[in-house]
């Protein structure tokens, strides 16, 4: 299995991203490199890489201050520029291997509309405070909203906005806000401190990259309730998980604190998936819940179950319920039927709806 052409060097790997319209590189012993393009898993026309190939393209782009980690951890997270383009880089060991999945980070940020979300949401993004959760499983596009978020408030508020990520995947330019963002592990050295910290820094915006853990959810929480808007991420899909997921944080004895919090912090969840586009791209499929009087209250009193009710009947707000923004997209023929039925909150419903 041992290569003997001389290996791409990952210079010549991104140009072939970029040239190709992928979205990911995955660089994998055993296996050509594959690009994933529309979605689907491409090999290139390249010798198979053996382990000395993937360790040669690990060392030429790993930051110095990475190595610690790769060590320790078995994988590091980093971005790199090439050209105009930034890739986020995803370093990882497989039966002692090295291994690496690079995603091609969008170099244009796209317009709220042009993602697909309604013209209700820049409202939300006019809020001196609360909590805006944009959630949904890896991959599904979640960068791209918050970074398109972030530069509508740039281009259109006068605030300090912080983003806390890791890594950095979008760069911001001031515009009319001063914008600061802080990577973890080379700024500071967790999200929990970088918020506390942000606190100090007179800031209106603060994006968390990831809730991932209690210390960071508890400070997320605590930003959004003392007059500053808060964004953050989950790997979830719909409002009543996700909410149910950060409640499920805390011990025993603080949940029905937690949920009275958020019943007064959280504006609005937005969760997302993402679709093979009938004739190349993708597409994306959203549920949005603004939190109101009545969502508020169902939070308060443990009623999560009841909040699709409210999502489908909270049109007026700029809701929308997931699985009947996928059954638009089908009948608009811009996605196949299977695959919305696939990624719906309720495939037997939808599928129905759908004539399947």
């Amino acid at each position: 299995m041992a290569s003997s052409s001389p290996t791409p060097s990952i210079q010549e790997l991104l140009a072939a991203v970029i040239e190709r319209g992928a979205s990911d590189l995955h660089l994998q012993v055993g296996q050509s490199p594959v690009l994933r393009i529309s979605g689907e898993m491409t090999p290139m026309d390249l010798p198979v890489l053996a382990p000395e190939n993937t360790a040669e393209l690990v060392t030429s782009i790993l930051p110095p201050h990475d190595q610690e980690r790769l060590d320790r951890q078995g994988g590091a997270d980093f971005a790199i520029s090439y050209g105009d383009a930034r890739f986020r880089v995803s370093v990882l060991r497989a039966k002692g291997h090295f291994g690496l999945v690079l995603r091609l980070i969008p170099s244009k940020l796209l317009s709220l509309s042009q993602i697909g979300l309604p013209e209700e949401i820049t409202r939300l993004l006019t809020r001196p405070r609360g909590l805006i959760l944009v959630t949904g499983p890896t991959g599904s596009g979640k960068s791209t909203t918050l970074a398109s978020m972030i530069n509508w408030i740039n281009e259109n508020r006068q605030a300090h906005i912080i983003t806390i990520e890791d890594p950095i995947e979008y760069y911001h330019t001031h515009k009319k806000s001063v914008i600061t963002q802080r990577e973890v592990n080379v700024d500071v050295t967790s999200f929990a401190e970088a918020i506390r910290g942000a606190l100090r820094q007179d800031p209106d915006v603060i994006l968390v990259g990831e809730m991932r853990d209690l210390e960071t959810i508890e400070a997320a929480v605590t930003a959004a309730e003392t007059g500053h808007l808060v964004f953050g991420t989950l790997h979830t899909t719909g409002a009543a998980r996700t909410i149910n997921r950060i409640v499920d944080a805390f011990p025993a004895s603080t949940k029905e604190t937690i949920r009275a919090q958020l019943s007064t912090s959280i504006v609005a969840v937005i969760s997302q998936v993402l679709l093979s586009k009938t004739g190349g791209g993708r597409v994306a499929g959203f549920e949005i819940m603004v939190t109101t009087p009545s969502i508020a209250n169902l939070v308060r009193e443990n009623k999560i179950y009841q909040l699709e009710s409210e999502i489908q009947t909270g049109a007026e707000h700029g809701m929308r319920q997931l699985d009947s923004h996928l059954f638009d997209l089908v009948q608009g023929g811009l996605v196949d039927a299977d695959e919305a039925i696939e990624v719906s909150q309720n495939p037997a419903e939808l599928g129905r709806r759908l004539n399947r």
